[in-house]
């Protein structure tokens, strides 16, 4: 199925939603670079008696307290002295990034390795932008959760997952205590607290209309699986029963004026978590740290934790809300080093958590001590590893999914100020993916 898919479209850029990436290149310095600049190595293969150089760009924030990348790199080299790594920051968006990469592949100067949001990663295959290193993965497949599937197109597999964005649950525990209401482990359980939270003036959720990935994660926690290989076509199932039981679960809330229309990313979002009004909310794995910076050194210190998802009919399900994975790009020069490298870095499991990130690899993650204390000395991370494993295992993205987020975001909007509803959410998936594909000349099954 990924070859004819492939077939069918041209090389382009691509938009990426993921906050960091990765490249390999040749950089003669071995230091940190700042720059976007990356390029295929030209050493000689180590067996040859030449170093193999592999520059790393990343968008990582290498912040103070977190272990620098480099740092991490600098280990590797002394391990690994025939697979040279440089690593280096780059510093604009996202998307910038990704006009660079295409533009450096297209000039046979691309890098080899590129950290793509999961959602990108189809519409980079499709470009003819990833290499297919299947057989090159399937050696670490183990040492991933089931987000490593999300890292394939059909059959083909370009890279590995570095970091996850499973949902789960954030709540006030000491509000729910006094309001008298349980962590919810269903949906029926879920609108009941949340009526009762109502009446007090509270809210145990909130109704996100500019997080496009929220409603299709949820609809991978109900079992919906949204794009699936059918003959050589893409099938697509946005608006499914599946959807509908997210729908009609926020509808209800939405009408009994039980749960908060706020976009996440406005001022009010924040100012309610801050007042107390809003004390719960359905978020990614990678809101843990937003959250805790948000209400820092405000009384909600201490009293916040964090739970599964409840179970939106599908039993221990959660969906994917972000996250990213390193693919080895087209022309890459040396995948089995770069490929080595890139597992071997995706493992690295203290250094990338102090990063902030929750990482793809199996393994303990400690949770930073600010973290702990924030949500009152709960193992945050050892939460947020069991949403890992309960992550969708056949949910994945359409080539383009960029081009329904905004369809999907607008629906949103009507459904939280009254003027639409909220299965109007999944019926804009629905529509939008089947005429980009069409306009992408990528076969529909119908």
């Amino acid at each position: 199925m990924a070859n004819s898919l492939k077939k069918v479209t041209a090389l382009g850029a691509v938009a990426s939603l993921s906050m960091m990436g990765l490249a390999a290149c040749s950089n003669g310095d071995g230091g940190e670079s700042n720059s976007a600049s990356g390029g295929q190595s030209t050493a000689a293969p180590a067996g040859d008696g030449g170093k193999v150089e592999i520059a790393y760009m990343h968008r990582l924030p290498d912040g103070d307290g977190m272990v620098k990348v480099q740092e991490i790199a600098d280990r590797w080299n002394a391990e690994h002295p025939d697979i040279h790594v440089t690593t280096t920051k780059f510093d604009g968006a996202a998307h910038e990034m990704i006009k660079k990469l295409e533009t450096d592949i297209k000039a046979n100067s691309g890098p080899c390795l590129a950290m793509l949001g999961y959602a990108e990663v189809p519409e980079m295959y499709v470009k003819g932008l990833v290499e297919d290193v299947t057989e090159l993965a399937d050696q670490y497949k183990d040492h991933y959760s089931s987000v490593f599937n999300l890292m394939k197109v059909g059959d083909v597999t370009v890279g590995l997952p570095q970091d996850t964005g499973p949902l789960v649950y954030y709540y006030n525990k000491a509000a729910f205590e006094e309001l008298g209401i349980d962590v919810p482990t269903n949906l029926e359980e879920f609108q009941a607290a949340a009526a009762k939270a109502a009446e007090a003036g509270k809210y145990i959720s909130a109704f996100l209309p500019d997080e496009a990935h929220w409603y299709s994660a949820q609809a991978a926690a109900a079992g919906g699986e949204w794009y699936t290989p059918e003959n050589d076509q893409w099938k697509v199932n946005a608006d499914s029963d599946k959807s509908a039981v997210v729908a009609d679960f926020w509808q209800k809330m939405l009408d009994d004026k039980t749960t908060l229309p706020l976009e996440r990313w406005g001022d009010a979002f924040a100012q309610a978590l801050v007042e107390g009004k809003l004390i719960g909310t359905v978020g990614a794995s990678w809101e843990a740290p937003l959250l805790m910076d948000t209400m820092k050194g405000t009384d909600n210190e201490g009293k916040w934790a964090v739970a599964q998802l409840p179970d939106y009919g599908a039993g221990a399900l959660t969906g994917p809300d972000g996250g990213s994975g390193t693919a080895v790009m087209k022309g890459c020069e040396y995948p089995e080093q770069a490929m080595e490298f890139n597992d071997w870095f995706n493992t690295q499991i203290d250094d990338l958590v102090s990063q902030g990130l929750v990482v793809a690899a199996l393994g303990e993650m400690k949770t930073p001590e600010a973290v702990m204390s924030f949500y009152g000395g709960q193992d945050v991370f050892a939460e947020l590893a069991k949403a890992n494993e309960a992550m969708a295992p056949n949910f994945s993205f359409m080539p383009y999914f960029s081009a329904v987020v905004p369809k999907m975001q607008e629906a949103a909007a009507g459904a939280a100020d009254g003027s639409g509803k909220v299965a109007d959410v999944y019926k804009a998936a629905q529509e939008t993916s089947i005429k980009t594909l069409k306009d992408n000349g990528l076969p529909v099954a119908e």
